[in-house]
C-alpha cells in the first residue's frame, strides 16, 4: 500500500470538507493507495502528466481531490477544494500545477 503525502495545505483543506464528503474522499484515496482507480475520477493533463482528480459529490456540494500516484511509491495529494462552478477555477488548477512542478524540481 502506497503512503499518502499531502502537499501544502491540502490535508487541512480535506479536513474542512463536510463529514460525508471527507469520508468519501478518504475512501477513494484508500483505493488509490491500493493501486485501484477511484469510483469517479478524470485526468487533469492541464495540471501535469499523470495527475488525476477524484470527484466527490454529496448533499452539500461538489468536492475535488487532485493527486498524483505515478511518481515513485507515494500518492501525492496536490490540492483539495470545494468546487463552486461547472469548470474548475484557474486558481485551483494553477495551485495544483505549481505543487506538481515543485515535486518535479525536488526530484521525488
Amino acid at each position: 500500500m502506497k503512503p499518502v503525502s499531502f502537499l501544502g495545505d491540502s490535508l487541512e483543506a480535506l479536513r474542512a470538507f463536510p463529514a460525508a464528503a471527507r469520508q468519501r474522499a478518504g475512501y477513494e484515496l484508500d483505493r488509490v493507495q491500493r493501486g485501484l482507480d477511484p469510483g469517479d475520477w478524470k485526468p487533469m493533463p492541464t495540471v501535469g502528466r499523470g495527475v488525476r482528480e477524484i470527484r466527490v459529490r454529496d448533499a452539500s456540494g461538489a468536492f475535488r481531490v487532485i493527486y498524483l500516484a505515478t511518481l515513485g511509491d507515494t500518492v501525492y495529494v496536490l490540492h483539495c477544494f470545494r468546487k463552486k462552478s461547472a469548470r474548475t477555477s484557474r486558481s485551483d488548477i494553477a495551485l495544483a500545477a505549481a505543487r506538481f512542478k515543485q515535486l518535479e524540481r525536488d526530484g521525488r
